[in-house]
């Protein structure tokens, strides 16, 4: 398999502070790869770094064979690689459908295609809610909202900044059939999540993350097969 996805050796500060260190992440062609820890451990500061959203970020990205450590977040997003944050962002003036229309990008080769219809199968909740402005969607709606947006601009690689976060049973339930139905389509995902039982059941391979240090990187049989290190690194 080739990797669709390289960080090697990546730092990333806030101002003066640093809070990455030194990270090396792979995500191979249609895999789906944890990135794990507890609040603050560095997740979402890692998945920024990668789209080129961090004012200082020293290492390599690679995405796709393509050295973009040097690119905009806007041309990382057009090469491709797609990114749902945690803060859902989207508008919330516009409906459902306009959201969707607002992340259209050209059919690209080797990714799945898709439409506002394709999208509305696999999300029958928004389906029922095309015409509805976000601002007045439920926190779960508006996270399916937020990924089917970001489908919309047919990407290879999608990013997912804590997806289960702050949703109900049913709804994260709801989000791992998704993702599992994305990865079926032949998307290769990174996911970073403080919900082990939820990346447990969607993910092939996982990295640990504590202060900012990668502390594990293997099959996710292994993490789950290893209580001292989860009650050393993830439990709360």
């Amino acid at each position: 398999m080739s990797a669709m996805l390289e960080v090697e050796a990546l730092d990333a500060f806030y101002g003066r502070a640093q809070v990455l260190y030194g990270l090396e992440l792979r995500v191979q062609k249609g895999e789906v790869v944890a990135l794990v820890g507890r609040n603050g451990a560095g997740k979402s500061t890692t998945m920024k770094a990668v789209m080129g959203l961090l004012a200082r970020v020293q290492g390599r990205r690679f995405f796709a064979g393509q050295d973009i450590s040097k690119w905009s977040p806007h041309s990382i997003a057009r090469a491709g690689l797609g990114y749902v944050p945690e803060e859902r962002r989207i508008f919330t003036e516009l409906t459902v459908e306009e959201n969707l229309e607002v992340g259209r990008q050209p059919q690209r080769a080797g990714a799945p295609c898709w439409t506002p219809e394709r999208l509305f199968e696999l999300f029958p909740n928004l389906a029922e809610l095309r015409r509805r402005p976000g601002g007045q969607m439920s926190g779960g709606e508006q996270q399916m909202l937020s990924i089917a947006r970001t489908l919309m601009g047919n990407p290879s690689t999608i990013l997912l900044d804590e997806p289960s976060e702050g949703l109900a049973p049913v709804i994260v339930e709801q989000m791992a059939q998704t993702i599992n139905a994305l990865k079926d389509e032949g998307l290769t995902v990174l996911l970073s999540e403080q919900n082990l039982g939820f990346a447990a059941a969607l993910a092939d391979r996982a990295y640990v993350i504590e202060s900012g240090h990668i502390r594990f990187d293997g099959s996710m049989q292994s993490l789950l097969e290893d209580e001292d290190l989860r009650q050393q690194h993830l439990s709360l």
